[in-house]
């Protein structure tokens, strides 16, 4: 876990997200300009209500006692409407376009760290589990929401709110102006930066915990007849049990740290009302105020709650947004520099060659390939064969940039994969993996991941080459049917042809298949092969394949490598 108190700068930390949040600096400027008229509206209509109630209680008593008097009640009148109107008219609208903002907000934020996870390799990848992950694309960033509308926008408004405020009853008493300004000004200051020292530790530990807590709950609902058939659940249960009594700790700290925040705003409230009454009293003794005034500015103070309220949880929980900050940050850090890379591959077939590559994955006891030499010719096609673990699988993630050697040369057609740009390559280079990944989606959609404008005639053609024409066409729904979700709706067999199919809608130099026939009956393999055969002419073609001579061998093969 990250540890709060290192030196690192909070606005260091929050930096690269303030400047996205900055891409819609007119909303934002908006959306606190609708909640500075909310606060207005609340201060005006309490503080302009409790001067009209005064106002007519004392007409009425000067008339009850035979006295001239007379009060306009309809100006004051209008004016408490329109402070009526407009404070539930501004709410109304500044929820609906605040929330808004923020949902805009969320997709920048989500969009930009999906790209960065689509620019990790896959050596960190691998150093954390995928609830790990998904934690980042969905907690943190739901986390860092926070900054905008808890963080940003109501001290804003709310400094805004005490400086207008005080210079507004400065009007009638610069003492009780500045006292309004010095006593709330003080509170402020503790609410958000004494607030947010007293739950940074907490709320930021929290953050990790809570995905600790995820992820085993994950673990346990994916490994549940593994635990129950080893009789580990008890255990598991109570690890989780422990995880989640000190998430509760936490949260029962963090809440009365918010209650003390509270209280405070309470206090300091309470003393700038008797400040301002104080002051307000003695400029009415000597006849500077009238009563109704007097009311006025004491009610204004009070209304001066709305704007203070919700700031004592939001910085108690500082360390929350500060932890998601910095996680995130530390996953651009590791984005590949080959993402910065802007070469290209000449036209045609890539040679391929691999001169002393060595790749040790992260906490391994032996690196996966040592000092591998391999030379391959553009349109050749080589089969590369070994056991589980050989390193045949690493091999095609070093080819296809999805990692980089640990050391020696990677290259294709001479050019060295990291000077290559990621888009570009991914454009030349297309690989089967053991692995299929398919959308909850329909079958159209899956396959046009691979060419978004594909028609449907191209499509029929792609899974005739597959052997999934007749079956296809044969489905309700056709090609419009949903494969559920990773695939689920389908056989093995049927989701690595469907996968096959999506890599046949490319046009791609080199091809890497690995395990091309796995999980396909003999006869079914043999007529994709012959198929594959013709679609591989004029390509670069690397087989990653246990054993040749066992079942049906992949098609054209001119030689083979045996790691």
């Amino acid at each position: 876990m990250a540890d709060p108190r290192r030196n690192d700068d909070l606005l260091t930390t929050l930096a690269p997200w303030l400047r996205l949040l900055g891409q819609r600096q007119g909303r934002l400027l908006a959306g606190t300009a609708l909640m500075a008229l909310t606060l207005f509206s609340a201060v005006g209509l309490l503080a302009l209500s409790g001067w009209f109630i005064t106002a007519s209680a004392l007409t009425g008593l000067a008339l009850a006692v035979g006295l001239a008097a007379s009060l306009d009640v309809y100006v004051p009148g209008g004016g408490i409407r329109f402070f009526a109107v407009t404070r539930t008219v501004s709410r109304y609208l500044e929820r609906l376009y605040n929330h808004d903002t923020v949902l805009r907000l969320l997709a920048d934020l989500r969009s930009r760290l999906f790209g960065v996870l689509a620019g990790l390799d896959e050596r960190t990848l691998s150093r954390r589990r995928a609830s790990d992950w998904l934690h980042r694309l969905t907690a943190d960033i739901d986390t860092l929401d926070s900054l905008y509308l808890r963080l940003l926008a109501p001290p804003a408004v709310a400094v805004l709110a005490v400086l207008g405020l005080g210079g507004f009853l400065a009007l009638w008493s610069p003492a009780a102006g500045a006292a309004v300004i010095v006593l709330l000004g003080l509170a402020l200051a503790w609410i958000t930066l004494g607030q947010a020292r007293l739950g940074m530790a907490i709320s930021h530990r929290q953050v990790a915990d809570l995905e600790r807590l995820r992820g085993r709950l994950i673990e346990q609902v994916q490994g549940l007849a593994e635990l129950e058939a080893y009789a580990s659940l008890a255990d598991h249960r109570r690890r989780l049990a422990a995880i989640e009594a000190r998430i509760e700790d936490d949260q029962r700290r963090l809440g009365q740290r918010a209650a003390l925040g509270n209280a405070l705003v309470g206090v300091a409230l309470g003393m700038t009302l008797v400040a301002v009454l104080w002051l307000a009293a003695r400029a009415h003794d000597v006849g500077g105020l009238s009563g109704p005034l007097v009311v006025m500015m004491a009610l204004a103070v009070l209304a001066m709650n709305e704007a203070l309220a919700a700031l004592p949880m939001a910085f108690t929980r500082l360390g929350a947004t500060r932890a998601a900050a910095e996680r995130l940050n530390r996953l651009e850090a590791a984005r590949s520099p080959r993402l910065a890379a802007a070469g290209t591959l000449p036209p045609g077939p890539p040679a391929v060659s691999l001169e002393g590559v060595s790749l040790r994955y992260p906490g391994a006891l032996a690196p996966a390939l040592d000092r591998l030499d391999l030379a391959l010719a553009p349109g050749e096609r080589l089969a590369i064969c070994g056991v589980s673990g050989a390193g045949k699988s690493s091999v095609a993630a070093l080819l296809s940039g999805r990692l980089e050697a640990t050391a020696g040369r990677v290259c294709l057609a001479g050019i060295e994969i990291g000077a290559l740009s990621p888009d570009r390559l991914a454009e030349r280079v297309a690989m089967l993996t053991q692995r299929v990944d398919l959308f909850d989606a329909s079958l159209a959609a899956n396959l046009r991941i691979a060419a978004p404008d594909a028609e449907e005639p191209r499509l029929r053609e792609a899974l005739e080459a597959v052997e999934l024409g007749e079956w296809a066409e044969a489905l309700p729904r056709g090609l419009e049917t949903r494969v559920g979700e990773g695939g689920r709706q389908l056989s093995g067999g049927q989701a690595r042809r469907l996968a096959l199919a999506r890599l046949w809608l490319r046009d791609p130099d080199l091809v890497i298949l690995d395990e091309l026939f796995a999980g396909l009956d003999a006869g079914t393999a043999r007529r994709i092969a012959g198929r594959l055969d013709r679609w591989l002419v004029g390509r670069t073609v690397v087989y990653l394949v246990h054993q040749l001579g066992e079942g049906v061998d992949p098609p054209g093969i001119d030689r083979q490598l045996t790691l």
